[in-house]
């Protein structure tokens, strides 16, 4: 884990930052309707709350006293109708602030997704798969709770306070200053508390997303973790991560379980001083009964919001520091961008050409050097070399998932630096060693969902390649379900599938990265057969390490350390008795090995 997404993870950030803030409300503009209507009824439901204890002031002077049952019953109507109405407008509430958040958090979810599928290769080169779905999920759920209960509903809090202040001042001020006496301490503790959950969030935050990390990291690689009998000792790498997170998350309650009884205690002493100095109050017939049963509920109404308070505080602590990730993640410019005024490019013939190209993943450690060659249009050219040679980087910059540092790479005679990206990968197809297919069906992995390409090009692209046979021999043929990755296929089954998802897009390109590799020998034979077919009239990139694959291609190019040492066709480099002479004898002999045994 880099050093870079480990500070990621550890943003604690302020708890209350307005720049931030500003561009989280950005998101809720096209909702400003909701908000402000949302607003408007946590004032009503805010006021409703404080009515009633006023109510039993005037139901305990008025009618009680004086023994007024008419009186009485009319006060319990009220009552019962602020009850219901305060329920109805509640439902309402809730229900806007929910469909507030979900809206907010669909739209800023929609945005980051796509802005990931923009971003270049090099970009997931560094960053671990978790983190980003730590972002979309966690981080974007952390969001909703602020928009759906935050920032709306601390209005209500807010307001329910004020309205008890109003009330409690209104009917005596002696007794709302003794019972807000206690206000510095519930003020001190308050603070005292954020504090606390503050640091124990941010470690909450780093042990949950390194728990993540690791999750996905070791169930991605679980044969690995198996062949190798890993179980037990990785089993002990998660125990002491997910240790780390339990303590920092009972650290967290613990501030909790401190603090809410806290917050009882002082509402206890609260309406202790109440009935202290009130009631003396009441025998001395300063005030009367009525206003002391109101300041007893009000006390206890009181500090009901100064708790929401500060979960709000809690829910502004996260979405602060998950917006900042989110922000960090959506700021991120790491684009292969398009030229501003694109060439047009429609209708290529697959003529391709590399001048003094220079290439390199990272600063000043060139993976190919000064690379010059020319295909012509319908032509297959072979590359061989070296693991490391630098083979997949050229069709890693051909395509333009990476830049080239220097010099240029010309389709049809126009530099693809010139051309929108979109318009020249509509023209090329790649089949990869290592398939990757997605959850879905066989047909939907096939046209990758593509409404052009319909069902019988389907069928059409599968039987070219051979793998018609073993897909009408499925339950339900090209409507067979389809595991994450493939998993219910075997290797040379989703070899098959890929060869036939990149002949259904009809490139004029294609691409063959050892695209028999894990296939086998019989497989490879069908393959073979229909590649032959399928490279009329298209150009050509094969690289292969089996170079009887290759020997009837057109042109082979020999790579070595990043740079082109020989050129020419299958007999012409074995004359040369160079490199690529070498490489088949070794491969030759190998089969002669294998024969033997």
């Amino acid at each position: 884990m880099s050093n870079d997404y480990k500070k990621d993870d550890e943003i604690l950030g302020k708890a209350y930052d307005s720049k931030l803030m500003k561009r989280l409300l950005s998101y809720a503009k096209p909702y400003r309707k909701y908000i402000i209507f949302a607003i408007l009824m946590n004032v009503v439901v805010a006021s409703l709350g404080p009515i009633r204890p006023y109510l039993t002031k005037i139901a305990v002077d008025n009618y009680i006293a004086n023994s007024d049952y008419k009186g009485l019953m009319i006060i319990g109507l009220l009552l019962l109708a602020s009850l219901l109405f305060q329920a109805v407008i509640q439902y309402f509430l809730i229900y806007f602030t929910e469909y507030l958040g979900q809206k907010i958090i669909y739209d800023l979810r929609s945005q980051l997704f796509s802005h990931v599928q923009k971003l270049a290769l090099k970009f997931f080169d560094k960053t671990p798969i978790g983190r980003l779905v730590t972002r979309v999920t966690n981080d974007i759920e952390s969001l909703n709770a602020l928009f759906s209960s935050g920032i709306v509903m601390v209005f209500s809090d807010i307001f329910i306070i004020l309205w008890i202040f109003g009330f409690m001042f209104f009917l005596d001020v002696k007794l709302s200053l003794v019972t807000l006496s206690v206000l510095p301490f519930l003020f001190y503790g308050t603070f005292l508390f954020r504090r606390k959950v503050r640091e124990s969030y941010r470690d909450v935050r780093l042990h949950l997303a390194r728990l993540n990390s690791y999750m996905q990291e070791h169930i991605t690689g679980m044969n690995i973790v198996q062949i190798f009998n890993k179980e037990k000792s990785e089993l002990k790498k998660f125990s002491s991560i997910n240790s780390d997170y339990r303590k920092s998350n009972i650290k967290s309650i613990f501030y909790y379980a401190v603090f809410f009884p806290s917050v009882e205690l002082i509402s206890s002493v609260a309406v202790g001083l109440i009935i202290w100095y009130g009631g003396g109050n009441v025998l001395s017939s300063t005030i009367t009964i009525g206003v002391l049963f109101a300041f007893i509920q009000y006390t206890e109404m009181f500090f009901r919001p100064i708790r929401d308070l500060s979960e709000k505080y809690n829910i502004m602590q996260t979405a602060m520091a998950s917006s900042e990730r989110i922000f960090k993640l959506l700021d991120n410019k790491a684009f292969i961008n398009n030229s501003d005024t694109p060439l047009n490019f429609d209708n290529i013939k697959g003529e391709i050409e590399f001048k003094n190209v220079w290439f390199e993943y990272k600063e000043n450690e060139p993976v190919l050097k000064d690379i010059n060659f020319r295909i012509n249009p319908g032509e297959t050219v072979a590359i061989v070399g070296a693991t490391g040679a630098g083979k997949t980087s050229i069709i890693n910059i051909l395509t333009r998932f990476y830049d080239i540092k220097s010099g240029n790479i010309f389709v049809d005679g126009k530099d693809i630096k010139e051309v929108n990206k979109r318009d020249l990968r509509k023209y090329i197809s790649i089949v990869l060693q290592d398939v990757f297919l997605f959850s879905g069906t066989i047909s939907s992995n096939i046209s990758m969902d593509n409404p052009n390409i319909s069902y019988e090009k389907i069928k059409k692209a599968a039987e070219l390649v051979g793998a018609d046979k073993f897909i009408e021999a499925l339950p339900n043929k090209y409507d067979e379900i389809v595991m994450e990755r493939g998993a219910t296929l075997s290797v040379g089954q989703k070899q098959l599938i890929s060869f036939a998802r990149a002949l259904a897009y009809n490139p004029q390109i294609l691409i063959l990265d050892e695209a028999t590799s894990s296939i086998d020998t019989e497989t490879e034979e069908l393959i073979q057969k229909a590649i032959e077919k399928l490279l009329i009239g298209r150009t050509a990139i094969v690289i292969a390490h089996r170079l009887s694959t290759i020997q009837n291609a057109d042109k082979i190019i020999v790579l070595h350390k990043g740079e082109i040492r020989e050129t020419g066709n299958h007999q012409e480099l074995l004359a040369k008795k160079g490199i690529y002479y070498k490489l088949y004898q070794l491969q030759y002999k190998d089969q002669e090995i294998n024969k033997s045994a």
